[in-house]
């Protein structure tokens, strides 16, 4: 089926590029799905010319970049899931929290089947119109702790490019973080709500917007102060990823 010969099956086997099903009777099986990535392979080596050590390489690059896809659609999941369980237990209709939060009903219906991912202002627009924070999208239990050692801290992934993780656990009135802002990210938009907020930026640069009339560009070592119900939003202006400290009160997030 192939066009290899048998013992091309079974060197690709030593080099550790497939690992064959094996029968009762120990008969090598293989499945679709081995099927189609030994082609991968044969074509790899026979027509491209890449050795075992690069073809491995992208193999496992692929199957990275997979799981990382899996891993992506089960966080929305269970976005979606809490999503579901707010909203019917404040007996609302999506339409309902639309009019509420100014997101629209299509996209609220896209968030609850997981289809799509929401930026960090609608996340913060839904905690408003829920009455909760951001944080409880994520987490159902409270682990306090007084010390959170960097290997311990939780970290979320709103949206694509932008990383937080959380330097305190437990009810807190200050909540630090430590985001992770990849090159173009940002918020996905303004928003505002209730408290005040810090942001010293450690590395990068970050663009910060208030009302759509005050603009701040912080680079490292630069701080900005202000109150939360001024409509915000931000986004990275480096060409290497941002790192801030930022702490909001009272928690929010």
């Amino acid at each position: 089926m192939l066009g290899v010969s048998a013992s091309s099956l079974r060197n690709w086997e030593r080099m550790g590029l497939l690992n064959a099903v094996r029968s009762q009777g120990r008969y090598r099986l293989y499945s679709r799905e081995a099927l189609r990535k030994l082609r991968k392979i044969r074509y790899l080596r026979t027509v491209q010319g890449v050795n075992p050590a690069g073809i491995a390489a992208m193999l496992h690059e692929k199957r990275a970049v997979r799981e990382k896809s899996l891993g992506q659609k089960r966080k929305r999941e269970a976005i979606a899931r809490r999503l579901v369980q707010l909203r019917r237990e404040l007996g609302m209709t999506l339409a309902e929290v639309a009019r509420n939060t100014g997101v629209s009903v299509s996209f609220l219906s896209s968030l609850e089947r997981a289809y799509s991912s929401a930026s960090i202002a609608t996340l913060q627009k839904l905690a408003r119109g829920y009455k909760t924070n951001v944080l409880s999208f994520f987490a159902d239990e409270d682990n306090s702790r007084r010390l959170v050692r960097s290997r311990d801290r939780k970290v979320l992934k709103p949206n694509s490019g932008v990383e937080m993780e959380l330097l305190a656990s437990g009810n807190k009135i200050m909540e630090p973080h430590l985001f992770r802002i990849a090159p173009g990210a940002g918020s996905g938009g303004s928003y505002d709500h209730e408290g005040e907020e810090f942001i010293h930026v450690l590395q990068g640069k970050l663009e910060v917007w208030l009302d759509e009339v005050e603009r701040y560009v912080l680079e490292p070592g630069d701080s900005l102060y202000f109150e939360s119900t001024h409509a915000h939003r931000w986004q990275s202006l480096s060409d290497k990823e941002t790192l801030l400290l930022w702490v909001n009160t009272p928690a929010t997030f």
